[in-house]
C-alpha cells in the first residue's frame, strides 16, 4: 500500500508515545479475564501492535521480530490501598488498562479526555468526571480487543462479555462510536467485507454522491453503504486510486511494480494501512535508516559533516519557527516563506560556510519541500458531469485541494468566504518521480536510499532523493524524486531529457567507483501538476496560512448537504494516504449524524396542514423584510448573515380563483438581502434559480431543516405565541 507522493514530512510535534509517562486509571471499573469467555476467539491478554517509531526517519514497514528492549520510565501506582486479598487481581486490571491506552493513544485517541468526535456523539451525560473515566477505559478496551485479531469482526455481545454488566450502557455507547467511525471491524479481511455490504442496522437513510474514488472517497462509499445509505461514485479518471498509481514495467526478462504516487507507509502503529496490510498478509518492508549522500563529482559526503549539518539544520528550523510564530501572534498580517527565513538565520549563525556543508543544508530544505458543478439546497444537491446530472440527498468531495484550488468544480451556491479563503492560503505542493527498470541492480542491495547534493540553489529538489525499490517491487526498480521549483521545471522537460539527466547524475555517483550504469529497460516521468484531477500532490501549511485552515476546509456546508474528505481536510495527518483513509471514515460518520438529526426532527404526522399553514399565516403577517411579492423571517436569536431564513413567495390571485398561492424557499440570510436589492420579481425569480439553484416548494415540500427553522422563529418571537392564545380564547368565547 502507499502514502500520497509527498516529500519526507518534518518531524510532527512530540506527542504521547510508549516511551511517555501514561497512566489510566479503571476507576472501580473491572474488566473481566477474557478467558471466561468460552466462544471468544480472542487471546486471553491483549497484545499492542509492534512498536515501530512514527516518525519520518523510520518509514514502512515490517515490524522488526526482536526489537531493543525500550527504556521506560518509572510508572504511576494505579492504586495506593489495596488488601492483599485483591492486589494481584488489581494489578493485572491495571497493566491490562495501561497497554489498552497504549494501543488506543496509537490510534489517536488523547490520554484522559474525548475527542471532539466523542463530545459530538453525546458518548457521556457529562463531559468529565467517572462515566467519562469510565467510558474511556471501556472505549480502549474493545479498540484492543479487535486489534489483537483486525480479521475478525468483533461483536457487541464478545465486547460485553469481558465487561461488568453494570458497564452495558457504557459498552454499547463505546462499541457504536467505534463502530460507526471506522475505528472497528473495518478493512479488505474476507469476513469483514462480507458484514459490510449491506446496512448493519437494515435502515435506508438517503442517497449520497461521492465526488472523487481516490482513498477517502472509495473509504467512505464502502462505510457509507454499511450504514444504509446507496452510493454513487463519480471519478473523472478512467481508474481508481486518484494520486496512487501502480504500474508495472517489464522488459529484457525483468519486471517490477512501480508506485508513480503514494508509495510509503509512515509509521504502522495506528495506521489503518498498517491495518489492512496485516488482513491481505502483505509482507512490510522497513526503509533502513542508511541514507548516504553523494556530492556533484561522485564523491561521498563525509559522515561527521553529514551529522554536524544535521544537527544545524534542525537547530535552525527551531529557532525559526519559534521566531516566525511570534512575529505571526504580534503582527497579525506578518508571514516569512520558511526557506527565506531558515536563509538568513543561516547567514545570522554562520551555519554551513563551507561550499559542502552549504550543499547539504540545501538538501535538508528539498527535503521539507470531476465533475463540473455541485448545487446543493434544502432539498438535497444536484451534480453535473459529463452532460448527466445525479440528484441525492448528500455530496461528498473528495477531490485534491490543487482541484479545488483551480476553480474546476462550481458550487451553487457559492462556497462560504472562510471556506474560499481557507482554500486559497493553503499551500498545494508538488513531487514528482522518474521511475527506472534497469537489467540489474547495481547500486546494492545494503541501502533503501541515497541522496545527490548540487551546488544551484535553485535546484536542490532536482532528483535530491533515489528510492531503491528492489527489495519491495520485484525487479530492479530505482525511484528518482524531484521537488519544488524543480518540480515546476521538471514538468516543462522532455521525458527524454529528463531520465538522461538522471543517467548522467548516476553515472557521476557510481562510475567512479568502477560501477557501470547499465542503459535502462523502461523509465517513467510523472506529471502530477499537470494532471487535470490533481494540478499537484500534495497539501501543506504555506505562508499566511495554518493548521486551522485544515479543519475549515473539513467544515460541511448548506447545513449537512455537501461534506468535504481528503488529506487536505486531515490536521492531524495531511499529506498522507492514511490522512485521506481517516478522513473518508469522519465524514461517513458525520453524514450518518446529520441523516439521523434529520430523521428525528420528523415532523408530527398528526399535525393537520391547515394548522400548519395557518402557523405560517400568522408568522408572514409582520415579516422581517419584504420586497415585491416576497417576504422572508429570519432567526431573530442570530445575527450572522450566513444564519439561515425562510422565503415566501406570492404567485397572485388574478390567475388563481382561490385566491393566492404561497411557495417557500429554505436558504441563507446573505442571500435573502442580495434578492431584495435586485429590480423586478422576474429578476428576483431567475436568481434565485439560476443564481443560488434554489427552487421554490409548497409548505409541505419543506425540509426537515426548514421546518427546524420554523419552530426557532416561533420561540423568537413571543408576541406569537401570546397572539395565538389570545385567538384561541376569542374562538372559545365566541
Amino acid at each position: 500500500m502507499a502514502e500520497p507522493p509527498s516529500p519526507p514530512p518534518p518531524p510532527p510535534p512530540q506527542s504521547v508515545s510508549p516511551e511517555n509517562d501514561v497512566a489510566m486509571s479503571p476507576h472501580n471499573l473491572d474488566l473481566q479475564n477474557s478467558s471466561e469467555d468460552p466462544d471468544s476467539s480472542f487471546p486471553t491478554q491483549t497484545t499492542p501492535e509492534p512498536a515501530v517509531p512514527d516518525s519520518p526517519d523510520s518509514t514502512t514497514t515490517r515490524p522488526d521480530p526482536n526489537p531493543p528492549p525500550r527504556k521506560r520510565r518509572r510508572r504511576k501506582k494505579f492504586f495506593t490501598e489495596l488488601t492483599t486479598g485483591t492486589s494481584t487481581r488489581r494489578n493485572d486490571v491495571a497493566k491490562d488498562c495501561d497497554v489498552e491506552a497504549l494501543i488506543a493513544i496509537s490510534v489517536g485517541f488523547p490520554v484522559d479526555s474525548l475527542t471532539e468526535e466523542e463530545i459530538e456523539a453525546n458518548v457521556v451525560s457529562t463531559v468529565g468526571g467517572s462515566e467519562q473515566s469510565n467510558y474511556i477505559v471501556v472505549r480502549n478496551h474493545i479498540l484492543a480487543r479487535w486489534r489483537s485479531n483486525v480479521s475478525v469482526w468483533l461483536t457487541h455481545d464478545q465486547a460485553l462479555r469481558s465487561i461488568r454488566s453494570e458497564h452495558k450502557g457504557l459498552v454499547e455507547t463505546a462499541y457504536r462510536f467505534l463502530l460507526e467511525h471506522g475505528y472497528i471491524n473495518f478493512g479488505l479481511a474476507h469476513e469483514i467485507k462480507t458484514l459490510k455490504q449491506k446496512p448493519f442496522d437494515g435502515s435506508y437513510r438517503g442517497t449520497v454522491i461521492v465526488i472523487g474514488a481516490g482513498f477517502a472517497g472509495l473509504v467512505a462509499a464502502r462505510q457509507l453503504v454499511f450504514m444504509g445509505f446507496k452510493v454513487v461514485i463519480l471519478e473523472g479518471r478512467t481508474r481508481p486510486g486518484g494520486r496512487v498509481k501502480t504500474k508495472k514495467m517489464s522488459g529484457d526478462g525483468v519486471e517490477a511494480a512501480a508506485d508513480f504516487g503514494g508509495s510509503v507507509l509512515t509509521g504502522i502503529n495506528g495506521n489503518p494501512l498498517g491495518v489492512l496490510a496485516r488482513q491481505l498478509g502483505l509482507p512490510l518492508h522497513k526503509v533502513r535508516d542508511i541514507c548516504p549522500l553523494y556530492l556533484p563529482d561522485g564523491r561521498s559526503v563525509d559522515s561527521e559533516v553529514d551529522s554536524r549539518v544535521e544537527v544545524s539544520f534542525n537547530k535552525l528550523l527551531e529557532r525559526v519557527c519559534k521566531l516566525r510564530q511570534a512575529m505571526i501572534e504580534e503582527v497579525k498580517s506578518v508571514d516569512v516563506p520558511l526557506g527565506t527565513a531558515l536563509e538568513a538565520f543561516r547567514r545570522v549563525y554562520k551555519v554551513a560556510e563551507d561550499k559542502e556543508e552549504r550543499m547539504l543544508l540545501n538538501w535538508h530544505l528539498a527535503n521539507l519541500e470531476t465533475v463540473e458543478c455541485v448545487k446543493y439546497g434544502s432539498d438535497g444537491v444536484l451534480v453535473c458531469a459529463a452532460g448527466q446530472e445525479f440528484r441525492g440527498d448528500v455530496a461528498l468531495c473528495t477531490v485534491p485541494l490543487g482541484v479545488l484550488k483551480k476553480g474546476d468544480i462550481e458550487f451553487v451556491p457559492e462556497l462560504p468566504q472562510r471556506k474560499k479563503d481557507a482554500i486559497h492560503r493553503l499551500g498545494f505542493g508538488l513531487l514528482n518521480k522518474v521511475a527506472i527498470l534497469f537489467p540489474y541492480n547495481f547500486w546494492g542491495g545494503d541501502i533503501d536510499t541515497f541522496g545527490h547534493l548540487t551546488e544551484d540553489l535553485s535546484m536542490r529538489g532536482e532528483f535530491f532523493l533515489f528510492y531503491s525499490y528492489s527489495s519491495v517491487s520485484g525487479g530492479p526498480l530505482l525511484v528518482a524524486l524531484v521537488a519544488g521549483e524543480a518540480a515546476i521545471r521538471f514538468e516543462m522537460m522532455s521525458p527524454v531529457e529528463s531520465v538522461k539527466r538522471v543517467l548522467d547524475i548516476l553515472k557521476d555517483i557510481f562510475n567512479p567507483k568502477g560501477i557501470v550504469v547499465p542503459d535502462p529497460v523502461q523509465a517513467v516521468c510523472t506529471r502530477w501538476g499537470k494532471d487535470h484531477f490533481a494540478y499537484g500532490s500534495y497539501s501543506y501549511v504555506a505562508v499566511g496560512s495554518s493548521g486551522d485552515d485544515y479543519d475549515i476546509l473539513a467544515e460541511s456546508v448548506g447545513d449537512g448537504r455537501v461534506f468535504f474528505a481528503g488529506e487536505a481536510t486531515s490536521k492531524q495527518y495531511p499529506a498522507t494516504m492514511h490522512g485521506a483513509f481517516l478522513s473518508g471514515m469522519r465524514e461517513a460518520a458525520n453524514i450518518l449524524r446529520v441523516a439521523k438529526r434529520r430523521s428525528s426532527m420528523t415532523i408530527d404526522t398528526t399535525k393537520s396542514v391547515n394548522q400548519e399553514n395557518d402557523d405560517l399565516n400568522k408568522l408572514f403577517v409582520k415579516p422581517d423584510l419584504t420586497f415585491g411579492s416576497f417576504s422572508a423571517l429570519f432567526d431573530l436569536n442570530l445575527n450572522d448573515h450566513d444564519s439561515s431564513s425562510l422565503l415566501r413567495v406570492k404567485i397572485g390571485g388574478v390567475v388563481l380563483d382561490s385566491g393566492s398561492l404561497y411557495l417557500y424557499a429554505w436558504l441563507s440570510k446573505k442571500r435573502v438581502i442580495e434578492l431584495s436589492q435586485v429590480e423586478g420579481d422576474e429578476n428576483r425569480m431567475r436568481m434565485l434559480n439560476r443564481n443560488f439553484g434554489v427552487s421554490l416548494v409548497g409548505r409541505k415540500g419543506l425540509s426537515s431543516a426548514a421546518e427546524s427553522l420554523i419552530a426557532n422563529i416561533k420561540l423568537s418571537r413571543p408576541n406569537f405565541n401570546e397572539t395565538e392564545n389570545g385567538l384561541m380564547a376569542e374562538k372559545e368565547n365566541s
